[in-house]
């Protein structure tokens, strides 16, 4: 069966402004209380229903199954959107919509009806790969195995950011009968799954990206995915997500400044006006900060385009063109990476220059944006994706699809 006799339609597009207005009024109400959440450190369980609700999981998928048929640049824009209402809400969804756009690329070869429908009923995926301690580069400690005539996982992962949501789990395993890296798709809804927020970084701390422990956690056969069959921009994708994490920071924290400016009455005998709000230098501070954020927007959507095009290739018969696609998906989201996080982390902490110290008040929550840009920036550090695309300009040297993190070799070694 080819990819047209079963798929009539791909991801390609809907009309932008009547789907996002679906989510805003939604998006607003996440907005009401991310202040009193960040301060409590009070997880959106209660948001991320909402969202489950509305569909939003499923804005990927093709129309003809129920989805949105979103492409790319749009949801990186919804992104964006919800990131101002909440940075740390997309982040927890990041998992998800890499499997969503996992389960789309291998519908170029074999149906994905049944996880399809998954989404559109409002199922949500987590995401759990990292290990933590003495693993080493190229290993991974959890394991799935046979047991009692099923097949079982055991491990421990940590960064396992918005698992605690959701209803399936992607983790990255390895299998014991064969030593072959898998995904293995987890149902949350089983006692051999423990879920732990223990997360303990100064931002993003209401992401769920916590310990998730394993122990004979039973998996479907079907639920085993070969990890070289993973879309081949999947480290570009996980960026996009980021980079719109930081570009909505960036919105909010412009709406949350200017909001602030506007209704100050307390004013320095060095300044400009009677009021801060006609203040020819705090207009400056303001009007340069959202300069940066409409750059900073620009840019994400613009580095989505090559993904989306990787997509649509997966589809057709141009191998070369698949391969262009996706070496421009990597490159782009890493340019895209290095230009936002240093406009928006240079905005978020300037626009503290259009108010005085009652700005850095506990109640307020304004130190939120940069801590949670500087937490989501941190991600995939930025010296090395520099360097990947230094050696891409200047010898042709294809970048790295799919990269890891563990223990180096020892000393002894």
């Amino acid at each position: 069966m080819t990819a047209q006799q079963h798929l009539p339609s791909l991801s390609t597009g809907a009309d932008y402004e009547p789907l996002a207005a679906r989510f805003r009024p939604i998006f607003a109400r996440i907005a009401e209380g991310a202040v009193e959440r960040e301060r409590s450190r009070s997880l959106p369980y209660e948001q991320i229903k909402w969202l489950k609700e509305a569909g939003f999981g499923a804005v990927r998928v093709p129309v003809e199954y129920g989805g949105a048929g979103a492409s790319l640049p749009q949801l990186v824009q919804l992104l964006i959107e919800l990131a101002e209402a909440d940075s740390s809400v997309p982040q927890a969804l990041r998992g998800h919509f890499a499997f969503v756009e996992d389960r789309l690329n291998a519908h170029a070869v074999a149906p994905q009806d049944k996880w399809f429908r998954r989404f559109v009923a409002g199922e949500l995926v987590g995401n759990a790969w990292t290990e933590i301690g003495a693993v080493k580069i190229g290993e991974v400690g959890t394991r799935v195995s046979r047991q009692d005539g099923q097949w079982v996982v055991n491990g421990r992962k940590y960064y396992s950011t918005g698992s605690i949501f959701a209803d399936w789990i992607d983790v990255y395993a390895q299998r014991d009968d064969d030593g072959r890296d898998v995904i293995a798709a987890v149902s949350t809804h089983q006692s051999g799954v423990q879920q732990h927020d223990d997360w303990d970084g100064f931002g993003q701390r209401t992401t769920g990206s916590g310990t998730s422990v394993f122990s004979d956690a039973v998996v479907a056969e079907e639920n085993l995915i070969d990890f070289a069959s993973r879309f081949k921009y999947q480290t570009a994708f996980y960026q996009l997500v980021l980079i719109a994490v930081l570009a909505g920071s960036g919105r909010g924290a412009l709406r949350d400044f200017a909001a602030e400016v506007r209704q100050r009455t307390r004013i320095f005998s060095t300044g400009n006006a009677p009021r801060v709000s006609q203040d020819a230098q705090i207009q400056q501070v303001i009007g340069k900060a959202a300069a940066q954020v409409y750059a900073a927007e620009a840019t994400a959507l613009r580095a989505a385009v090559p993904a989306q095009r990787a997509y649509e290739t997966r589809f057709g018969d141009d191998a070369q063109a698949e391969h262009a696609a996706n070496v421009a998906a990597e490159l782009e989201s890493a340019k895209a990476q290095v230009v936002i996080a240093e406009l928006i982390l240079r905005a978020t902490s300037d626009l503290f220059n259009a108010l005085g110290a009652s700005a850095t008040s506990e109640t307020k929550q304004l130190d939120r944006h940069w801590r949670n840009a500087r937490t989501a920036a941190s991600h995939n550090p930025l010296i090395y994706k520099e360097r990947i695309v230094g050696d891409w300009e200047i010898n042709g040297s294809e970048p790295p699809y799919v990269w890891q993190i563990g223990s180096g070799p020892s000393a002894a070694a």
